[in-house]
């Protein structure tokens, strides 16, 4: 339907009705206006699977959903690097929304893993914000392609459950924009969700829900989002100020409570009836774009959908050590499978997002699938409580003892991480280190098969052989985890978040979150590896890092030109040639460093990343695009993206802690900073065009002069104040204090004149 005929529709519309179209009709569907024949429609929880409830079900699970597909949740999609595979999985949930008749699908989120402990980290993409809009991009033109919705989420700093409906996250200008905001600004330019969600939190003292700076002057008019912003459920605070904001739809219903606020606003004149109108249009715009698409054809189908899953599963799991190649194994070895979740894996987080999967495949099913019957279990550890388990222990070392191999997989339970609240910790059960630590002590063959949705501590690290991090892989994991084992498929996936060695390592450890309704983002835009790399500390994993069976060689980094303005793209290639011995495909990372800068950067940032297929012994060319945004930073003076004339490296790397090659360029940045100069101006801060040295020359002369100075070298005032003491302090010194030390040869007039005449240069 065009805008001139949702305008004319709304027109017809009365005050009410309006109102009405404003919040939910219950807990998943819009509200019809069945007088004027607007349809409802239905949203659904996703982001990695399609839970659709009845409309008398509940928003976090409790109440049975319909039978589907479970994906790999988000913390694995990311590892992919694969925004064509994560395309695909994008086409086939949108597929399944039509065939279920679902509108929208609300994800994906891609909230920045501030902190490991964030009991949401299982959905949520990475702690870099280029890696997770790339794969939200993804994610949503997949979905979309279907003529299905996503709604971005958790828009924005919904980086805790901590009092998350009530938090403020404190977050200095350059985090908000490099980082937080960062995340959802490549998804929303380039994909353009149909809908945003808002998140609970305050940011910097305002319910996201009631900013209209978010909302409304970044959100829509610097980003050019044209769809409408629903909140999370049960996000709203004060009706009235969140629509003003930009706040279009409220979920869940409101027993028309919300509705007739609504209508007694505009009646007093609280709320200009415009605001309404333009709101209407936006959910109606939506609502029909759906409609007037209808695949009434499409089919959900579980077992095709199943396989596909395995597919994106084979492209999340991260090999992270594989010492003496104990990995691949051999399928004619003694090989003992130790730990519940290779019965009954952990594949997915608790919460709004949970799937009720009607197949499930467990690595017990997928030995006996591919007909490998070698295979002792030992269960080993019951994770519903964490305590050490004699009996169950005592048969896994027997089972380890016997074997030539133990795989124990292992993990978080879900009594460990879950939406609804963080974690306290990094360590994984005790009762599961303790095992490990037993069967080590008799087999020294040991690989660890990681479930987990977060990074945990490994005490073990550097005794196990093999660690393989599967994530929580979805409904299909125990397939790909075993064809990764035995080689049938060769890894590929690569960390997007780092692995500190000790929660204690992690940046946000001291404010951690928060105190109170209050949490201060103190490590600002070092988060994640930009930390590790800038205080120069070891992590256990890096982020960008993984292991394959196969073996890469990088050469021939080029770069389209040396020197370029802001207004020019950076063509960049790099041959990557497979020097290994099976076919496998290489994540290849592009850094860039700005050399000379006058604001504290981080040393690198991630700013492009391809993936590639190569058989055994050839060569491909990897090409990188970069535009301006790729070297710049946020400026707080400009309120806008800068770019600093100066060198920058082009990085390319195996991952953030291996760079292979590197190439120098020189970018010029064209905008003009703002500058003001006061009193408080220092000297240091001052143009040193000979204009400005013509102005202040009278100023500096008067204070040199008044300065303590002695040729003799060895004079008591030489040994106090030194050239370098004096040419420090005239550096820092603002202007104003040489009226202290001039002996009155300076006056504030002067030194207000010379100001003036500084700002009309």
């Amino acid at each position: 339907m065009k805008i001139e005929q949702i305008k004319e529709l709304v027109g017809k519309m009365t005050l009410e009705e309006k109102a009405g179209l404003c919040s939910g009709d219950d807990f998943w569907h819009t509200k019809a206006v069945e007088r004027l024949g607007i349809p409802a429609i239905m949203v659904s929880d996703g982001p990695h699977g399609l839970r659709k409830q009845d409309q008398e079900a509940d928003h976090l699970g409790v109440n049975e959903s319909i039978k589907a597909v479970c994906f790999p949740t988000g913390c694995g999609v990311a590892t992919s690097f694969n925004r064509e595979l994560i395309g695909k999985m994008g086409q086939t949930l949108g597929n399944e929304c039509q065939a279920e008749n679902v509108s929208v699908i609300l994800g994906p989120a891609v909230n920045i893993k501030r902190s490991p402990l964030c009991g949401r980290n299982f959905e949520y993409y990475s702690e870099d914000s280029y890696l997770a809009s790339e794969i939200a991009t993804a994610h949503i033109n997949g979905v979309q392609s279907k003529h299905v919705g996503t709604s971005i989420k958790h828009f924005m700093a919904n980086n805790q459950e901590t009092r998350r409906m009530s938090v403020d996250a404190i977050i200095d200008e350059r985090a908000l924009h490099e980082i937080y905001l960062g995340a959802f600004e490549g998804a929303v330019r380039q994909a353009k969700p149909w809908t945003v969600m808002s998140s609970y939190n305050k940011v910097n003292g305002s319910y996201v829900g009631e900013n209209k700076e978010l909302l409304t002057d970044i959100l829509r008019d610097e980003w050019g989002f044209d769809g409408f912003v629903v909140s999370d459920w049960g996000a709203v605070s004060d009706r009235i100020k969140a629509l003003q904001a930009g706040l279009d739809l409220e979920m869940p219903a409101s027993g028309g409570m919300r509705d007739a606020q609504i209508v007694k606003a505009v009646q007093d004149g609280t709320l200009n009836e415009n605001v309404l109108d333009t709101t209407c249009e936006r959910i109606l715009n939506i609502v029909y774009r759906y409609m007037e698409n209808r695949d009434e054809n499409a089919v959900f189908d579980l077992e095709a959908d199943h396989e596909k899953a395995r597919e994106v599963a084979h492209e999340t799991i991260v090999l992270l050590k594989n010492e003496d190649d104990i990995l691949p194994l051999k399928k004619d070895a003694n090989i003992a499978f130790i730990g519940k979740y290779a019965q009954k894996p952990r594949y997915q987080g608790g919460g709004s997002s949970h799937i009720n999967s009607k197949k499930v495949t467990s690595a017990l099913d997928a030995i006996k699938q591919a007909g490998i019957t070698n295979i002792t279990f030992a269960k080993g550890f019951d994770d519903q409580v964490d305590v050490v388990d004699e009996v169950l222990e005592a048969e896994a070392i027997e089972a380890a003892t016997k074997a030539d191999v133990a795989v124990v997989f292992a993990g978080l339970p879900d009594a460990f991480e879950s939406e609804g609240f963080d974690r306290e910790h990094m360590r994984m059960p005790e009762c599961q280190n303790h095992l490990i630590d037993e069967i080590l002590n008799v087999q020294p063959n040991t690989v660890v098969v990681l479930h987990n949705g977060s990074p945990v501590e490994m005490p073990w690290v550097n005794e196990v052989k093999g660690i393989v991090e599967a994530y929580l892989g979805g409904e299909a994991v125990g397939g790909a985890v075993v064809d990764i084992l035995f080689g049938d498929v060769n890894p590929s996936a690569k960390l997007a978040e780092t692995f500190p060695y000790q929660l204690e390592d992690n940046p946000s450890y001291l404010s951690g979150f928060g105190s109170g309704d209050s949490v201060n983002y103190a490590e600002s835009i070092f988060v994640g590896y930009r930390y590790y790399d800038k205080k120069n500390m070891p992590v256990m994993f890096p982020f960008g890092f993984g292991l394959s069976y196969t073996t890469f060689d990088y050469s021939n980094l080029k770069v389209d030109k040396k020197e370029l303005s802001d207004q020019e793209t950076l063509t960049v290639s790099v041959d990557i040639t497979n020097t290994g011995k099976v076919t496998g495909k290489e994540i290849v990372e592009l850094y860039v460093a700005d050399k000379e800068s006058t604001v504290i950067r981080p040393l690198k940032e991630l700013k492009g990343f391809e993936k590639v297929l190569l058989q055994p012994g050839e060569t491909k060319t990897v090409t990188m695009t970069l535009d301006w945004r790729a070297f710049a930073y946020y400026e707080p003076k400009m309120k806008d993206w800068n770019v600093e004339t100066g060198e920058f490296e082009i990085l390319i790397g195996k991952s953030s802690e291996e760079i292979v090659l590197t190439e120098t360029v020189v970018v010029k940045g064209t905008k003009k900073m703002p500058v003001t100069y006061t009193v408080n101006t220092t000297f240091g801060d001052l143009p040193t065009m000979p204009q400005a040295m013509e102005i202040i020359e009278p100023i500096l002369t008067a204070y040199n002069q008044s300065q303590i100075t002695s040729d003799d070298e060895n004079s008591s005032a030489s040994e106090a104040i030194t050239a370098e003491m004096n040419a420090a302090m005239e550096k820092f010194m603002p202007l104003r204090a040489v009226i202290s030390f001039s002996d009155g040869k300076i006056t504030p007039d002067q030194i207000e004149e010379a100001v003036n005449k500084l700002n009309k240069l």
